[in-house]
């Protein structure tokens, strides 16, 4: 769940800014205590009927509620099916929304269905006929726009409320086209929330195409993140990333970790050998199986496992408050994006911490980020001959996990060969964080046949 308490001492209630009664006990079930900041501003003019609302806030602010609570509370004073779509980036941020509605709508009954690229056309179709009150689309490549235009009898032309949240990464990921065409087929006369933690010329373009006169909330003006979080960042050769990582784990041991790296391959090699020196890690990455995304995150959130490797599908949006700790192995290419991964932890007024590795390959990377935020990070310190005893064990480990993962690679390729034949496997709907080349595939195959 995205929404939060500010942690801020504050006599303003949930009912005192319009919400009825029966959402605010749905509020309390979920332990929201109070609103939170971007909750505060635009709950009150969402409420009062204003068309368009667009909202600024720092991740991790409670945005979802801000958009979700309006639409329910429409909802029940004016019941109506295929009440609201909501377009968002990501598989991982979809289901959270969704789950979210699911929370809050309880007690009517809400219905709600995530529609997502590369599963069944056909199941889709039959969940969409029964015509839910919330569609949750994502936007990567953009599966709602399919059945808009070849599910007979399915359409929106009696929608009220549209939402795009995340609003700059859905246009930064080019879906223009996908969004201009849905603008095209939904009623006019609708309100539309546009939500997201940062500001781009490209958001700004579509507010002028698709909003009339709307209200504008920001609670924060600049990037930012959180005043409690406490960020730092650590030097180390580029050779020796794996030792001070797991010497950071081993100082940091009993808190909860999401460790962000840029490629699919460098999440889960990560993981084996985090797993082979006796650490519960699991990965998190777009080549997965959505069956394998939704258990590594449930794992992760029953604290199951305490360290979660992933790509930047779990930077945005994800709402698991137990996490202590992030730690940036590799710089974020995209300096906003520093701004969603740290923000994955400090949420709801509790503590948190970051750690940002740089090397002497990626300096100017970091120092676009510092730029960004306006402030410069301080060092986190180590002793460099504590990490060095953990040499020969690390690079023990990290010989085994490039064994597995070659293994690894090679038959989820001959798997899928077979499944397949000569066929070339199509892109799954947000793997463009994943590196793959030619070159290596054929070296896992040499190798292999050696």
């Amino acid at each position: 769940m995205d929404s939060e308490v500010s942690g801020e001492v504050s006599e303003i209630t949930f009912k005192s800014l319009g919400v009825i009664d029966v959402l605010c006990e749905a509020c309390v079930n979920l332990k929201w205590k109070a609103p939170s900041k971007i909750q505060r501003e635009a709950l009150p003019i969402a409420l009062q009927g204003r068309r368009d609302v667009i909202g600024l806030a720092e991740t991790g602010s409670g945005k979802t509620g801000a958009f979700a609570l309006p639409i329910l509370q429409a909802i029940i004073e004016k019941p109506q099916r295929l009440f609201a779509l909501v377009l968002t980036p990501t598989r991982e941020l979809a289901f959270q929304i969704s789950d979210q509605f699911k929370a809050l709508g309880a007690v009517i009954g809400i219905e709600v269905v995530v529609i997502i690229g590369g599963m069944d056309m056909l199941s889709q179709q039959l969940t969409l006929a029964k015509k839910p009150h919330i569609i949750i689309d994502i936007t990567t490549p953009g599966r709602l726009v399919d059945h808009l235009e070849n599910t007979k009898g399915f359409n929106l032309k009696h929608l009220k409320y549209l939402v795009m949240d995340e609003a700059d990464r859905i246009l930064d990921m080019d879906f223009e086209q996908d969004i201009d065409k849905i603008l095209k087929v939904i009623p006019r006369e609708r309100r539309t929330y546009m939500f997201s933690a940062t500001m781009t010329h490209k958001v700004q373009k579509l507010q002028r195409a698709s909003l009339l006169d709307p209200v504008k909330v920001e609670v924060s003006n600049k990037y930012q993140t959180v005043e409690n979080l406490q960020q730092y960042y650590l030097w180390t050769p580029a050779k020796l990333k794996d030792v001070y990582l797991v010497h950071i784990l081993n100082e940091l041991a009993g808190n909860s970790f999401i460790i962000f790296s840029s490629t699919c391959n460098t999440t889960t090699r990560i993981a084996i050998m985090l797993r082979k020196l006796g650490f519960s890690a699991i990965p998190l990455h777009g080549q997965l199986s959505q069956a394998k995304r939704l258990e590594a995150l449930n794992k992760f959130r029953a604290k199951n496992r305490s360290i979660l490797l992933a790509t930047d599908v779990a930077s945005r949006g994800l709402d698991i408050p137990h996490i202590d700790v992030v730690i940036n192995y590799d710089v974020p290419t995209n300096s906003k994006d520093y701004i969603h991964r740290v923000g994955r932890t400090a949420r709801a007024g509790r503590a948190g911490r970051s750690i940002t590795f740089v090397t002497q390959y990626n300096v100017e990377l970091f120092q676009r980020i510092e730029n960004l935020m306006g402030q410069k990070l301080p060092l986190y310190k180590t002793e460099k001959d504590e990490v060095m005893i953990l040499m020969e064990r690390v690079s023990e480990a990290q010989r085994i996990s490039k064994m597995c993962l070659l293994n690894l690679n090679y038959e989820i390729r001959t798997l899928e060969d077979k499944k397949k034949g000569k066929k070339k496997r199509g892109a799954d709907d947000d793997d463009d964080d994943c590196e793959e080349s030619t070159g290596v595939k054929k070296r896992i195959k040499k190798k292999m046949k050696k």
